[in-house]
């Protein structure tokens, strides 16, 4: 009986998925030759064994090894077909699976060929805030292993634009992954320069009043990337962006620290901004940042004290 069969084979390959959030767990499906089985399902099969058989994916793409197994076992041609597909639970697990997969340059290769990116991109229009957040996610490591990543988001007609729209979302997980997105887009000067002529700035800097640890954490690489082109450093600082910024370095998160100091640091090559984040205290915390563990979080700290000693000093004189 078929209908027996698909539902004791959503309800294993469902126990198979929630099972793979444990690292101990995958280790041992890897020695089960698991991955082989799930990928052979991806296809003829009912929507309610693919949620499932795909979220599993998604769960074990997270080590190295399982990876690269998903790709020797043909499964990211099939996962980067599921992609076109409408229903909503689906495209969460498969964005995310392919977002894992992207991880590993080889497969990189196969989802550019396949125009994966370009189907990722245009998830983002998706009405589902937990779908747009979940490809926003998948095309950061995209971009960070595509050949020529530049030139590939360039080729997505009015990509930018949207990307840079999904900053007036209303969800957190919306924006922590646009932000993560735009930061990667950043790299690349000349999308930095559509961007920023499509209002990255202003909209980067409305956000910075955020309590959101994930979020503050990718807004400030944002607003670090993005200071990299013609007056941005003190274009942020005209929007009211660094006073609030020096608050993120109360959180307890170190992520947090890292991505602000980084942010600090740049927008500190601008005398104003220097200004700004003196007065609202920046100096102390930075001190303590200096002496952290993380050599960039030194580095950073140190530099963004540097620029405002440079600045009192030039003052004196």
């Amino acid at each position: 009986n078929n209908m027996d069969n698909n539902e004791l084979l959503a309800a294993a390959t469902g126990a198979i998925w929630k099972c793979a959030f444990s690292a101990e767990n995958v280790a041992r499906f890897q020695e089960l030759k698991c991955i082989e089985l799930l990928v052979a399902l991806l296809t003829n099969q009912p929507e309610e064994v693919l949620v499932n058989v795909v979220g599993a994916l998604g769960e074990l793409a997270k080590a190295q090894p399982n990876r690269a197994q998903i790709r020797k076992s043909g499964g990211i041609p099939h996962l980067v077909n599921l992609l076109t597909g409408t229903n909503q639970a689906l495209l969460v697990n498969v964005t995310k699976a392919v977002g894992q997969c992207a991880e590993e340059p080889d497969n990189m290769l196969i989802i550019d060929r396949l125009d994966g990116v370009r189907l990722l991109w245009s998830l983002l229009k998706n009405q589902n805030p937990e779908v747009q957040a979940s490809a926003a996610w998948a095309i950061c490591p995209c971009i960070e292993n595509a050949k020529d990543a530049g030139e590939m988001v360039r080729s997505f007609v009015g990509g930018l634009e949207l990307i840079v729209s999904l900053l007036k979302s209303e969800d957190k997980e919306v924006l922590a992954a646009v932000c993560a997105a735009i930061a990667n887009i950043a790299k690349d000067e000349e999308n930095l320069a559509v961007i920023t002529d499509h209002g990255v700035v202003p909209m980067l800097a409305k956000l910075t009043l955020t309590n959101d640890d994930k979020l503050r954490q990718h807004l400030a690489e944002a607003i670090a990337r993005c200071c990299n082109w013609g007056n941005n450093r003190t274009a942020f600082g005209k929007e009211r962006a660094v006073a609030p910024l020096v608050r993120y370095l109360k959180s307890k998160e170190e992520n947090v620290h890292r991505s602000t100091a980084r942010a600090l640091f740049q927008l500190s090559k601008n005398p104003e901004n220097c200004i700004t984040m003196h007065e609202a205290g920046v100096v102390q915390p930075l001190l303590k940042m200096v002496g952290a563990p993380d050599e960039d979080l030194q580095e950073s700290s140190a530099g963004c004290i540097g620029n405002i000693r440079r600045l009192a000093l030039a003052n004196e004189r």
